[in-house]
C-alpha cells in the first residue's frame, strides 16, 4: 500500500512538472511550435510517456491552459473557489488591465488560447467543456466583482452586472485577437479606457 501511495505521489509530482515546464515552453515558442516531442524531451520522457499523463495531445494543451488560468488568477490577486469558480479582486478593471499587460509578455499562451478556443466550439472537441465552463465562471466571477464595485459607488448602479461581465470578457478576447495581428495595440490601455468610460 505504501508503495502504491508513493507511486501515486510521484505521478502527481511528474504531472505538475510537465505542466510547469510546458507552460514555460508554450509561452516562449507558441502553440504551433511547441511539439509533444519537445515537451517530452524537456521532462525526460518519451512522447508516449508524456501523453500517458494526459491521454491525448489535445488534453495536454487544455491542461496547460487550466494551469495558466490558475497562475493568471494569482497574478491579479484573485483566488480559486472550487468547482471551477473564480473570485476576482474588488478592483476588476485594474486587475484585468494588469492581466492584459501580463498576457502581452506571454504571446505563445495567448496564441494557444485563441487557437484552441476557436477549435473547441464544436461540442465533440475535447476542450469544449473546458471553455464553456471557463466562460461561465469568468462571467459569474466578473459579475460578482462588478456588483461589489457598484455597492461601493465605484461603478454606476444602473449597469446590469451580468451583461457587463459578458461584454468585458468579449472585449478581452477581441483585443487579444487584434493584438496578435498588430502587437502595437496596447491591450491594457484599451481596457483601462473602456473602464474609464463606465465611470463617466
Amino acid at each position: 500500500m505504501a508503495r502504491t501511495r508513493g507511486s501515486y505521489a510521484k505521478g502527481i509530482a511528474k504531472r505538475e512538472e510537465i505542466l510547469d515546464t510546458a507552460l514555460e515552453i508554450v509561452a516562449r515558442v507558441g502553440y504551433s511550435r511547441a511539439t509533444v516531442r519537445e515537451l517530452a524531451q524537456a521532462v525526460d520522457l518519451s512522447q508516449t510517456g508524456l501523453l500517458h499523463y494526459f491521454g491525448s495531445k489535445e488534453q495536454l494543451f487544455i491542461e496547460i491552459l487550466r494551469r495558466r488560468d490558475a497562475v493568471d488568477l494569482l497574478t491579479v490577486g484573485g483566488r480559486e473557489e472550487g468547482e471551477g469558480a473564480a473570485a476576482f479582486p474588488p478592483d476588476l478593471g485594474r486587475a484585468l488591465a494588469a492581466l492584459q499587460r501580463h498576457n502581452a509578455e506571454v504571446p505563445g499562451l495567448v496564441q494557444l488560447f485563441s487557437r484552441l478556443s476557436a477549435e473547441a466550439v464544436e461540442p465533440g472537441h475535447p476542450g469544449h467543456a473546458y471553455f464553456r465552463d471557463r466562460y461561465r465562471a469568468a462571467r459569474a466571477g466578473g459579475a460578482d466583482a462588478i456588483r461589489a464595485q457598484q455597492a461601493t459607488g465605484q461603478l454606476p448602479e444602473d449597469i446590469d452586472a451580468d451583461r457587463l461581465a459578458a461584454l468585458v470578457f468579449a472585449l478581452i478576447d477581441g483585443l487579444q485577437m487584434q493584438w496578435q495581428y498588430d502587437p502595437e495595440i496596447d491591450m491594457a490601455e484599451q481596457l483601462s479606457y473602456f473602464w474609464d468610460l463606465l465611470n463617466r
